[in-house]
């Protein structure tokens, strides 16, 4: 099946990108021919990007492709635009750039919300010394020995890859490999590689603990980055629709992607999910309250919106780097380092907006997910956030006024 023109110039213009900053391009599955071409050419100059975007953009409407294919682009051009008056130089507002990659409104959350976390937080970690204290304990107790991380990925990620198949089958051949690496400003990430094939890696600086490695492993594999990114080349991909070989960071894919992927042990375990990796960890010798991490891991998904005040803080209000620290630190109960780390994300000039897909990902597709009127049209909604082109406006749609 030819490629549509109009996809192919779009391939192209994604991929140029990655010759501006490397990385832009988070995945490629498509030709490889159209991968060398750009690689080949002359290093391509960010206005005209910008400007190449626009022209697309505006060719879209009489390209006679399917609604949703034409919205899916429309606004993957509108954030590659924005990307490339970016490297660019121009000035362009936080809050507004955020609008343009991620198709969404962002404001600072409310105090309150944080206060109320606290208070259930304490609760869960009733004792004696600050909350911050108890959490650090806590924390600690909870951590993963090095020498066992590999045992424990491997045990959820062969209990998670069974409860997917189960329901979202997967092709036959599919699989995903893990490594360790360092020097990251992220905890998890998962490389594409095409043909159903992931490389997902873990980064060592950040000690890995007991209650977060399932969330990990189900945000990075199954039923998160690697389930989706197979099902849409087996589905959407064999259909013709080339614009899905192409992965770009800092746009709307991503806040679809790591909506899907932090709601993704939600999705495949559900409620129990404590109790269900308590017992993977006992299998393994190691003691793991799992009913105790459940309760904490609700009352702190209220400190959601903590680490996007962070990136408003900085990059919208002018605050220093010591204060948007002290601000994690308060409200995230994270320890100085941690703190220093989730600040070197939000600073990245290729990351600093990214954070907003967690936040804002999460908050509309599991209010979709959570409007669902049963398990069975939930677990249905899912499979489309897996299997569908979809844009946050598109779930917008379909949500009630």
């Amino acid at each position: 099946m030819e490629a549509h023109p109009l996809v192919t110039d779009y391939l192209r213009l994604g991929l140029a990108f990655d010759r501006l900053e490397e990385g832009f391009v988070d995945a490629f599955t498509g030709d490889p021919a159209l991968r060398r071409e750009i690689e080949n050419a002359p290093a391509p100059q960010p206005r005209e990007l910008a400007q190449r975007a626009a022209a697309l953009r505006a060719e879209l409407p009489a390209a006679g492709l399917a609604p949703e294919r034409t919205e899916f682009l429309d606004v993957h051009l509108r954030a590659l635009e924005c990307s490339g008056r970016k490297f660019a130089g121009d000035d362009i507002g936080f809050v507004d750039e955020v609008r343009a990659y991620f198709d969404v409104d962002i404001a600072p959350g409310e105090e309150a919300d944080y206060r109320d976390a606290h208070r259930k937080m304490d609760e869960v970690l009733a004792g004696d010394g600050s909350l911050a204290e108890r959490m650090a304990a806590h924390k600690q107790a909870d951590e993963i020995p090095p020498e066992r991380l590999q045992a424990c990925v491997d045990a959820f990620s062969g209990a998670l890859r069974e409860l997917v198949r189960e329901r979202y089958p997967l092709p036959d051949h599919e699989h995903v490999t893990y490594e360790v690496v360092g020097d990251k400003p992220w905890s998890g990430f998962n490389y594409y590689l095409g043909n159903f094939h992931s490389k997902v890696a873990i980064n060592s600086d950040l000690r890995q603990h007991m209650a977060n490695l399932p969330h990990l492993i189900a945000h990075e594999a199954y039923p998160g980055h690697h389930t989706e990114h197979c099902r849409k080349e087996a589905g959407l991909v064999a259909a013709g629709q080339d614009e899905q070989t192409l992965f770009l960071v800092n746009t709307p894919q991503c806040l679809m992607a790591e909506g899907l992927a932090d709601l993704a042990l939600k999705s495949i375990v559900g409620p129990g999910w404590g109790r269900w990796a308590q017992e993977i960890y006992a299998d393994l010798g190691l003691r793991f309250d799992g009913d105790r991490a459940e309760r904490l891991s609700e009352a702190s998904g209220q400190l959601l919106g903590v680490r996007q005040d962070a990136a408003l803080l900085l990059h919208d209000r002018g605050r220093d780097a010591d204060e948007v620290a002290e601000f994690l630190m308060r409200w995230n109960l994270l320890t100085p380092t941690r703190a220093r780390q989730s600040l070197r994300f939000v600073s990245s000039p290729l990351w600093r907006a990214y954070i907003s897909t967690y936040v804002e990902g999460y908050r509309l597709l599991g209010g979709w997910l959570d409007g669902a009127p049963g398990a069975d049209e939930r677990a249905d909604r899912f499979r489309r956030l897996l299997d569908e082109p979809l844009t946050p406006g598109a779930v917008r749609a379909m949500q009630p006024a």
